[in-house]
């Protein structure tokens, strides 16, 4: 829909146009070992650990942001399992 500035007329461009939309690709085997070994080198061990447990988890970005320390560790010690329900599918 076109909007008017100043007796002109400006086409309203979309916010994903000539973008791929969409489901992306998975991440091959080669391409998760290059960002885990970049992310080593780079000793950015908080990243690092964020890439292990979502990949190894297949969790969203938005449920491995909300997740806390105390929902995987208890003081020192790091639990063997640890329950948490996805907000999209609740599973």
């Amino acid at each position: 829909m076109p909007t008017e500035l100043n007796g002109t007329q400006h086409p309203q461009i979309s916010w994903n146009n000539g973008k791929v939309i969409g489901q992306k690709r998975p991440l091959k085997l080669q391409e998760v070992w290059t960002i885990r070994i970049r992310l080593q080198l780079a000793q950015h061990i908080r990243e690092l650990a964020l890439f292990n447990l979502a990949i190894d988890c297949k969790l969203r970005g938005c449920d491995l942001v909300g997740l806390h320390v105390s929902d995987i560790a208890h003081g020192h010690t790091v639990m063997h399992r640890a329950i948490v329900l996805q907000q999209k599918t609740q599973i």
